[in-house]
């Protein structure tokens, strides 16, 4: 598939079919036109990075070869990806893995939901943000969204 003109362009890095499938199809009822790219590990998705630096990053914690920590420090550390914005998608609800992301660099902790609507809900409001002129960094209180 070839990615249009209007659609934005998303990198789902996702090691798990299943949290894929809902997620695509979620981001397909929300109406908003968006070309999925997915990575089904860290390693895949530095080479997706580097063919073109999507418009947002979803990303899961726990994937094969490099998990997600080791992906957001790698990208915070490289100023190529000043301008990514990273939402961190992943069912870890612990804590400190939450703050450990927020203070890595991290716009977004989106917990995946049981619920389609609620996805669609916090998908909606994601997409709804001018990534392209502002990077949002909110406050801890509104970090989270499940």
């Amino acid at each position: 598939m070839i990615m249009t003109e209007n659609e934005k362009d998303v990198i789902v890095a996702e090691d798990d079919h299943d949290d894929l499938l809902f997620f695509e199809m979620a981001v397909k009822e929300t109406e908003v036109p968006v070309f999925i790219r997915h990575a089904h590990n860290g390693e895949v998705l530095f080479v997706l990075l580097k063919e073109k630096i999507p418009e947002l990053l979803f990303l899961d914690i726990h994937m094969p070869c490099k998990d997600g920590m080791s992906c957001i420090r790698e990208i915070r550390q490289s100023k190529e990806y000043d301008h990514l914005p990273v939402i961190m998608y992943t069912s870890e609800t612990f804590g400190k893995t939450i703050e450990d992301c927020y203070r890595t660099g991290a716009n977004f902790y989106l917990i995946k939901p049981d619920s389609f609507e609620q996805l669609k809900v916090n998908l909606k409001k994601i997409f709804s943000l001018d990534w392209k002129t502002t990077m949002h960094y909110p406050a801890m209180s509104h970090f989270v969204l499940s």
